[in-house]
């Protein structure tokens, strides 16, 4: 009965920013449970490996690009005739004090952080109304819970935040349709980003000793949570946003 529930034969998954990483980890979640998954990515090298690694497909995405998010979701949609899971993973984080952040870096945060999950939100959640189900699994992040120490992120800080906001806000207006809507809220991860920070030795040790286990998390950790959510498991969960930071707000 319960091995069933995870079962993702016959579905279709969409994973933007799937290419490495976190979204690569949900990609591979998702297949191995038997999804056709559709990598879309803007690295168009790497996103296509990934996907033929998977036996899955590829297709190039710039969720900045509204035009081009309806276009290949119709694609996707016209070819396979439904999309049952999306999974707006693509996101960016800047480092900047606040009063010297340039307008063009908060844009650009928000734009695709928040305007990126709107858009695909949007474009793939009106075939799922339509057919009444599905489910959006969205990627927040901790930092949108609480604000980082040390790192100067306000712009990331909020643009996560506001993503909670909308997982919240469509799960209530879609739930009626049959789609479920909900995020994650990641901590310190183990992808090369995170990687890239704790290269730096004072921001290393405020992570490590503010997360209660004392090191950084798997992507699979995030991947496993990304399924559960994807699944008839999760049937009755909508609107939550779950955290998996390592206890980090647990403080």
């Amino acid at each position: 009965m319960y091995r069933e529930k995870f079962d993702l034969g016959g579905r279709v998954a969409v994973v933007t920013g799937g290419a490495q990483g976190i979204g690569n980890a949900i990609a591979t979640a998702l297949a191995e449970h038997g999804a056709k998954v559709v990598i879309a990515d803007m690295d168009v090298n790497t996103g296509a490996a990934a996907a033929a690694a998977l036996g899955g497909e590829f297709a190039a995405l710039n969720v900045r690009d509204r035009a081009m998010v309806r276009t290949v979701a119709e694609d996707i949609s016209a070819r396979h005739g439904h999309v049952d899971i999306l999974v707006n993973n693509a996101g960016i984080a800047r480092n900047s004090p606040s009063v010297d952040t340039p307008a063009e870096e908060w844009l650009e945060v928000i734009d695709v952080n928040l305007n990126g999950v709107w858009w695909c939100s949007q474009a793939f959640g009106r075939g799922m109304v339509a057919r009444g189900k599905g489910a959006i699994v969205n990627i927040g992040s901790m930092s949108g819970i609480v604000a980082n120490k040390p790192q100067a992120q306000t712009h990331y800080n909020a643009s996560k935040a506001a993503v909670h906001m909308l997982t919240k806000s469509l799960a209530a207006e879609w739930a009626p349709h049959g789609v479920r809507v909900n995020a994650i809220a990641p901590g310190y991860i183990g992808t090369e980003l995170t990687k890239r920070g704790l290269a730096n030795a004072e921001w290393k040790k405020q992570w490590l000793e503010m997360t209660p286990f004392g090191r950084v998390g798997d992507p699979s950790d995030v991947a496993a949570l990304a399924l559960f959510l994807a699944s008839d498991a999760a049937a009755y969960m909508s609107g939550s946003v779950v955290s998996v930071d390592g206890g980090y707000t647990s403080w």
